[in-house]
């Protein structure tokens, strides 16, 4: 087992579970389920989940799950006609001569 941080608690129901804050925010780390040492921590303001990750986050990532950047609006996207190869016989569209 590893040595849990400093401040870190011990939440009942899982042996790795562990809690911790960072500023205001409560994360809570828990194995992933299938992956032998990997952690999901999930971040929580006033008791509402309001992301996770799958690496430590800082209060910076904690500040963008709960305002997320905006993001603009897609732009269409359009198929224009490209024309292929043209077919055997057919009269040549470029000047020679």
């Amino acid at each position: 087992m590893s040595k849990s941080r400093e401040g870190a608690r011990k939440l009942p129901g899982h042996p790795m579970r562990q809690s911790f804050a960072i500023g205001k925010y409560e994360v809570v780390a828990q194995p992933i389920p299938g992956s032998a040492q990997m952690l999901r921590y999930t971040v929580y303001l006033h008791g509402h989940r309001i992301g996770a990750t799958a690496s430590m986050p800082t209060e910076s990532d904690c500040r963008n799950f709960e305002h997320p950047p905006e993001v603009p609006p897609l732009k269409p996207f359009r198929i224009q006609h490209r024309p292929g190869r043209p077919k055997k016989g057919a009269p040549s569209t470029s000047e020679e001569g």
